[in-house]
């Protein structure tokens, strides 16, 4: 039998109602064959289900009032999560299950996570400054991302280290840690048509999607939300643009449920 693996999120604040934990877990329990435990790290574990384990969110370490909440993900790295040991798998809220996930347990490596580029179309402009180019297309989306729990504390050290300069010098939580990782010699990604944006991959550019239905894209596991339109949006029939019709998600609705 399979070792037993942890799938994580977290949930705080109000963006996110306890639905979007709930599909989450019914989508895992239909795609993952293998012994798990589903856990929702948040401040509100009202609405959630009875086979979701909620527990209190993870302290990034700052002194009280410090703490800067769009880089809460990199509580993860602590030494000691909880009572949680072993390989892990992050997921955020606001993407849909849609194929088996054991293929993401399998690949052999220390880290694995979506590269950001990989979900938007190409922006030639960036090449105007190659260095920052390069980073950008280093950096990993970590609406997906496999680690081994204490393995990477020196992620969170490196930020506890200086908060101030981290957020200074990184837009983003993600950016940040991705350099942490490539620095450690641990950045790695999944192969590029397992995690795909809704919009970039399943909805056909321009005029195209007024003749055709979003589909999904061959070998696609997890459909990601990045950027606009958002998935709650989608999933409500909202979303659309003059330059971008949505069109029937009936699928994307099923795969949620």
């Amino acid at each position: 039998m399979p070792t037993a693996v942890n799938i994580i999120c977290m949930k705080w604040g109000r963006l996110y109602g306890p639905e979007y934990v709930n599909h989450l877990r019914a989508g895992v329990a239909r795609h993952l064959a293998r012994p798990h435990r589903f856990i929702c790290f948040t401040d509100d574990a009202a609405g959630l289900s009875s086979d979701v384990e909620s527990l209190p969110l993870p302290e990034l370490g700052l002194p009280e009032g410090r703490g800067d909440r769009r880089w809460q993900k990199l509580a993860v790295f602590r030494e000691r999560l909880a009572d949680l040991s072993g390989t892990t798998l992050f997921l955020d809220l606001d993407l849909v299950i849609v194929d088996r996930l054991d293929p993401f347990f399998d690949l052999p490596g220390a880290f694995f996570i979506i590269r950001d580029d990989d979900l938007f179309r190409a922006k030639p402009l960036r090449r105007l400054r190659p260095e920052r180019d390069s980073f950008l297309h280093s950096v990993g989306n970590s609406s997906v991302f496999r680690f081994e729990i204490g393995a990477h504390r020196y992620i969170l050290d490196a930020y506890l280290a200086d908060p101030r300069a981290a957020t200074a010098q990184y837009e983003i939580s993600q950016q940040f840690q991705s350099a942490q990782l490539a620095l450690h010699g641990h950045l790695q990604y999944w192969p590029s048509h397992w995690c795909v944006s809704f919009k970039n991959a399943c909805v056909p550019r321009g005029v195209r999607s007024y003749l055709r239905e979003p589909t999904l894209p061959p070998g696609a596991k997890i459909v990601v939300f990045a950027g606009e339109p958002k998935m709650g949006d989608v999933l409500a029939g909202r979303g659309h643009k003059w330059y971008r019709r949505i069109g029937n998600v009936d699928w994307l609705r099923r795969a949620w449920l």
